[in-house]
C-alpha cells in the first residue's frame, strides 16, 4: 500500500484548498487503495473571503483549523511531515495555495513557497518521489525546483505563469494530466478552467492513478 502526503492549505477556493479537488483528490486516493495522511501549516490564512459575496471580510482564520474541515480532523501540522515516511506528495489547488502556501497569487511569476513547503518539495524530488500538483498548484512546485531543475507542468490552456516562470509549460484540458518522466511530476488544470465538474474528476483520478503508478 502506497503512502501519500497530502498538503491542503485551507477550506474554500478563494482563501484556501479548493474543496472539490480536495474531496476528488482523497476519494481517488481511496479508490486506489492508498494510505494517506494529510497536512497543513498551523498559520493564520492571508486574509478570509466571504464565498457569497466574493468580497473579502474582516475575520481571521488558522489554514490548519479550516484544512481540518475537508480531513473531518485527520490532519497533522505541515512541519511533521517526514518525506522518508512517504512514496508521494499531492498538492490540490485553490487560491489559499497560491495565498497561504505561498505568495504566488500576490508576486506572480517571482512568487516563491513558504519555507516549509519549499523544503518538502525538494526532498521528494531529490529522493526521486512523485509530486503530483492540481490547479495553481504546479507554480508552487515550478517556483521550489528553480534552481534544480526545468519541469514540465500545466496549468491549462490559459495561464502564462509557468512560462513567465521560466519552465516548460503544457497546455492540457481538465480532464487530462501532463506527466513530466525526468523529474516525476504529475499535473492537471482542474478548475484552472471553468469546466464541468466530472470533467475535474476525471484529471484528477488520472492524475491520482499516474503518481500512484509511478511511486
Amino acid at each position: 500500500m502506497k503512502k501519500v502526503a497530502v498538503i491542503l492549505a485551507g477550506c474554500g477556493y478563494l482563501d484556501g484548498s479548493e474543496i472539490r479537488e480536495s474531496v476528488f483528490t482523497l476519494l481517488a486516493l481511496d479508490k486506489y487503495d492508498a494510505e494517506v495522511s494529510v497536512f497543513a501549516p498551523d498559520a493564520p490564512q492571508h486574509h478570509v473571503v466571504s464565498h457569497l459575496s466574493g468580497q473579502e471580510v474582516q475575520e481571521s482564520r488558522n489554514v490548519l483549523a479550516e484544512s481540518a474541515r475537508i480531513a473531518r480532523g485527520d490532519i497533522l501540522e505541515l512541519t511533521t511531515l517526514d518525506p522518508v515516511k512517504f512514496d508521494c506528495l499531492i498538492l490540490p489547488g485553490g487560491f489559499g495555495a497560491a495565498k497561504n502556501l505561498s505568495n504566488i497569487a500576490f508576486a506572480g511569476e517571482k512568487g516563491i513557497p513558504i519555507e516549509p513547503i519549499k523544503r518538502i518539495i525538494l526532498s521528494f524530488h531529490k529522493a526521486k518521489k512523485p509530486i503530483g500538483s492540481i490547479c495553481i498548484s504546479p507554480s508552487i512546485v515550478a517556483s521550489a525546483l528553480q534552481d534544480v531543475c526545468t519541469p514540465s507542468l500545466t496549468l491549462g490552456n490559459n495561464s502564462t505563469l509557468l512560462h513567465d516562470m521560466k519552465v516548460n509549460s503544457v497546455k492540457c484540458n481538465t480532464d487530462d494530466i501532463v506527466i513530466d518522466v525526468e523529474n516525476k511530476l504529475v499535473s492537471t488544470p482542474a478548475y484552472m478552467h471553468d469546466d464541468r465538474i466530472s470533467n475535474v474528476y476525471k484529471g484528477i483520478d488520472k492524475l491520482v492513478q499516474k503518481v500512484l503508478e509511478i511511486s
